[in-house]
């Protein structure tokens, strides 16, 4: 048999965890000795996440403008250009964190139209507990409309496997809650409890997505009204921007503050946060802050243990809002960041939208 590339497919809600997760698989198939691509994406531009995971010298591909379901030509072609130099042994995928039916919209076409190419490995979906906890438990304070949380219930029923990440911020009381609500909700579907950040659990994901078995399998039986409804619920924020001041300061205070004020931010205007990150970019050095709700803490995810006099800043945001308002409340945050700084802010590209309804380019609606 001619060489097949592992395809690894790594799901789930809006701050997950999925790209810390995709940046350990990768270190440990780079480990082995395998050559690894990762592909990323999302509904714009300028994704934090890219730029993370090539600081840490991956390689990676993007898919941009919509999720892999409707860009599902791009999926493959940035597959292939990862492989124009040497042909990777694994391909690791982040989709975008709204989407789900992706079983049906993009293993499946990989099955049936690539399968002499790719090896599918199964289909792991990380669980968000802040937001999933009260989900799951049909908490009507969740932040999110039953539209939104219908998505996040639809990525979990289509899982091989279900990771319970953050398991490092959690109590033993609260893990066990979880574990409990997702036996129950998804039976027979197999359950894992993991920390991305520290690693722990991390040795049982990789024995489980080395097993061989007809993963990729789980058809949704889905109502694309009411995911394309939940999707645009949220607003959509890409920002890129370029600081700069005569004193230095510390980058990584600099992402915190970001985050720490969108929060209160936000709070203020009551609308939940999804998922929000920024990354600060200078000569090789870089930071992530991140906040994946509003009751949650901010986290400086990767330090960048750096001063610096300029930086460049990316900003995602994705928060149930109108994307107006989300645009002026970035904007206003980090105009007052800078002008804490007595710093120049410059304003390189800025994106904000809600997502438009999903149309995938092929869907089966059988498995093979």
């Amino acid at each position: 048999m001619s060489h097949q590339i592992k395809f690894i497919m790594v799901g789930g809600f809006l701050g997950a965890g999925k790209t810390t997760t995709l940046g350990r698989l990768a270190k440990y198939y780079a480990d082995q000795g395998l050559n690894v691509g990762v592909v990323t994406n999302d509904q714009a531009a300028d994704l934090v996440d890219t730029n993370a995971l090539r600081s840490q010298g991956l390689h990676v591909g993007e898919v941009a403008g919509a999720c892999f379901c409707c860009h599902f030509n791009a999926l493959m072609e940035t597959i292939e250009e990862l492989g124009s130099q040497q042909k990777p042994d694994v391909i690791l995928a982040e989709p975008v964190g709204s989407c789900t039916d992706l079983v049906a919209t993009v293993i499946q076409p990989i099955k049936r139209l690539f399968d002499a190419d790719f090896s599918i490995h199964p289909y792991a979906v990380l669980m968000k507990p802040s937001h999933g906890l009260k989900i799951l438990k049909n908490d009507k304070g969740s932040g999110f409309s039953p539209k939104a949380a219908y998505i996040l219930k639809k990525q979990l029923e289509e899982a091989d496997l279900i990771l319970i990440n953050r398991i490092d911020e959690l109590s033993a009381e609260d893990v066990d809650e979880i574990t409990s609500l997702v036996n129950e909700q998804f039976p027979g579907t197999p359950v894992l409890r993991t920390s991305a950040l520290t690693g722990e659990g991390f040795d049982s994901l990789v024995e489980f997505l080395e097993q061989d078995g007809d993963f990729g399998s789980k058809i949704l039986d889905i109502d694309y009204e009411i995911y394309a409804e939940g999707e645009a619920e949220l607003g959509w924020l890409n920002s890129s921007v370029h600081i700069s001041a005569e004193n230095s300061f510390s980058l990584d205070q600099l992402l915190m503050d970001v985050i720490s004020q969108l929060q209160a931010s936000f709070k203020e205007q009551s609308v939940e946060t999804a998922h929000l990150k920024t990354i600060g970019l200078w000569e090789g050095f870089f930071g992530v802050a991140n906040l994946v709700s509003n009751d949650s803490e901010p986290r400086l995810s990767l330090s960048s243990d750096c001063t610096v006099t300029e930086a460049d800043l990316i900003v995602n945001a994705r928060v149930a809002c109108d994307p107006e308002a989300l645009t002026a409340q970035v904007m206003q945050v980090l105009q007052n960041c800078a002008q804490a700084l007595n710093a120049k802010l410059e304003f390189r590209q800025t994106q904000s939208f809600r997502p438009g309804r999903p149309v995938p380019t092929h869907r089966y609606a059988s498995p093979q």
